[in-house]
């Protein structure tokens, strides 16, 4: 059975960082495939700064010659709120999937909605983010004991990369050189995005 990573977020806009992670767990957990889900209205965040479009097109962008990689717009083109379970509920079901997730991620899984639920549907994958440990919350680490579950952890050096950050820079005219890939960075500035 196909194994895919499931790797979710705004993107608003795609950098560096989330394409390295992509390829890492491809490569680290031996998947299938990696796909991007770019998130249509993500409920714990503020309001996006690109369209869902321009986020799938930056994606698009940013995953060519990239092997393994692709992108998944199943949020997008569902709409509304955005939430992880929906999404799961309606993938197909000849994969076996694994979400993969910042450390900061892991610290508020268990507001997540149904994520008894979403623990079920898929392996959990958690890469390390800058100044956060990597540990479960207490709800969730006896939950995947008492399941039998394990709490995959990939080996991911670190970027200090952030897309507040990115988004910052593009807005006081800043450099961005490193952090975005290069035809993502001529599409915002294509599209006067961020400014």
């Amino acid at each position: 059975m196909k194994r895919i990573g499931l790797l979710g977020g705004s993107f608003d806009p795609v950098h560096v960082a989330h394409i390295a992670l992509a390829q890492n767990a491809l490569q680290a957990l031996g998947l299938t495939q990696v796909q991007l889900i770019p998130a249509a209205n993500p409920w714990q965040r503020a309001a996006l700064n690109a369209t869902g479009e321009q986020r799938r097109d930056m994606l698009e962008l940013a995953v060519a010659g990239h092997p393994g990689l692709a992108v998944n717009p199943i949020e997008i083109q569902r709409g509304g709120a955005t939430y992880t379970i929906d999404t799961l509920r309606a993938l197909p079901q000849d994969a076996r999937y694994v979400w993969l997730l910042g450390a900061d991620q892991l610290a508020n899984f268990c507001t997540w909605r149904d994520w008894k639920e979403i623990s079920r549907l898929v392996d959990l994958a958690v890469a390390m983010r800058p100044g956060t440990a990597l540990s479960a919350p207490a709800e969730l680490a006896e939950w995947l004991n008492r399941h039998g579950r394990d709490l995959m952890e990939l080996p991911f050096p670190p970027m200090p990369v952030s897309a507040s950050d990115i988004r910052r820079r593009l807005a006081q005219g800043e450099s961005t050189d490193g952090l975005l890939d290069s035809s993502v960075a001529a599409y915002i500035a294509a599209h006067k995005l961020y400014r």
